[in-house]
C-alpha cells in the first residue's frame, strides 16, 4: 500500500459518523462548516451567517439586502414588548385549487416552515416615541402572496389604526395576489384600498415600507396608497415583471428597471432607504405626518 492512500476506517474523523463518535455509523459524513456561511446573491461573495445576522441581513460587502421575515421586521422596528394581535386567521381553500400539489398542501407546509397561520403578521407597539400599529408580510409563506386571511389580517390592521388613531405602517414583501383563491383573493385590492381611503379620511398617517419583492396585486392596491411611500435599496417593485412588459411593448427596458432607485429618480417612490436607518427615518417621518394631522383634527373639533 502507498504512503499517501488510506484504507475505509483508518483514522476516522470526528465527523465520520464511525463507532465511537457521538451518534451510529450511519456512512454519511458531514461538513463542520455546513450551514455556516451563505453566498450573496449581489457580489457572490461568501459571508459567514453570524455576521450577516448582526448586521440586520445586510451584504457587509455590497450592502445587498437579503429579505427579513416577518418577526424579524417588526423586532425591527418596534421597541421591546410590542404585541401580536389579529392572529388565528387560517385560509379555508374555497376552490379546492390542485396545480402541482394540492392547495392545502401548499398551506400545511408554508405553516409548518414560517411557524405563522399566513403571510401577514401584526404588531401593535411603540417605535420610539409613538404609538403605532404595524402590518409586516412574510414571504416566506407561498411567496408573501396575498389571499383572503392577507387581505382581512390588513384591514384589521387598518381599522385598528382608525380607531385607536395610531399611525400605520405596512411593511409589503409579496409577490401579488394568491391565484390559488382565484377572485377572493383580487377582491382584497379594493377591500384595503377601501379601508385606506377611510383612514385617510380620518387623517390618521399611514406609511408603507416596499421591500423585495413588491409586485402584482400588492403594488397594485396598498403598497403604493401611502402618505408615504418609502423602499429598501434594491428592492423589486412593480405590477407585472419584465419580460412580459418586453413582449407587450416591444421595447428594451433600461438598467435598472422596477428597482427601487429607478423608481425613486422617476417619482413612484419618495425615499429609499437602508435597513439600519430604517427605524429612525420612519421616526423622523411620524414626526412631520402626526403635526398637521393632529392640528386638523382639533380644527374640526373647535
Amino acid at each position: 500500500m502507498t504512503w499517501f492512500k488510506r484504507e475505509d476506517g483508518d483514522y476516522p474523523g470526528p465527523d465520520s459518523g464511525s463507532p465511537g463518535d457521538d451518534g451510529p455509523d450511519t456512512g454519511t459524513k458531514n461538513v463542520r462548516t455546513e450551514g455556516l456561511w451563505v453566498k450573496c446573491p449581489s457580489c457572490r461573495q461568501p459571508l459567514y451567517k453570524a455576521e450577516l445576522e448582526a448586521n440586520l441581513q445586510v451584504c457587509p460587502k455590497c450592502q445587498h439586502h437579503f429579505k427579513l421575515n416577518a418577526r424579524s421586521r417588526l423586532n425591527l422596528l418596534l421597541d421591546p414588548g410590542y404585541e401580536i394581535v389579529d392572529t388565528g386567521l387560517r385560509s379555508t381553500d374555497p376552490l379546492s385549487f390542485v396545480d402541482v400539489k394540492p392547495y392545502k398542501q401548499r398551506l400545511r407546509k408554508a405553516r409548518e416552515t414560517t411557524g405563522l397561520d399566513d403571510a401577514i403578521l401584526n404588531g401593535v407597539g411603540r417605535i420610539g416615541p409613538h404609538e403605532v400599529v404595524v402590518s409586516a408580510m412574510e414571504y416566506g409563506f407561498i411567496g408573501g402572496s396575498m389571499g383572503a386571511v392577507v387581505g382581512e389580517t390588513i384591514a384589521r390592521a387598518v381599522d385598528r389604526a382608525r380607531l385607536a388613531r395610531k399611525p400605520l405602517i405596512i411593511v409589503a414583501a409579496s409577490g401579488g395576489a394568491r391565484m390559488m383563491e382565484g377572485v377572493v383573493s383580487l377582491m382584497q385590492m379594493a377591500k384595503i384600498a377601501t379601508t385606506l381611503a377611510q383612514l385617510d379620511d380620518a387623517r390618521v398617517p399611514y406609511i408603507s415600507v416596499l421591500t423585495d419583492p413588491t409586485t402584482g396585486g400588492v403594488t397594485a392596491s396598498f403598497a403604493m396608497l401611502g402618505d408615504l411611500n418609502i423602499a429598501e435599496p434594491g428592492a423589486l417593485i412593480g405590477f407585472a415583471g419584465p419580460r412580459v412588459i418586453e413582449q407587450t411593448i416591444r421595447q428594451k427596458l433600461p438598467e435598472g428597471f422596477q428597482r427601487a432607485e429607478f423608481l425613486l429618480e422617476k417619482g413612484f417612490l419618495d425615499a429609499v432607504v437602508h435597513r439600519k436607518d430604517m427605524k429612525s427615518y420612519l421616526i423622523r417621518a411620524l414626526e412631520f405626518l402626526k403635526a398637521p394631522a393632529e392640528q386638523q383634527v382639533s380644527e374640526s373639533a373647535s
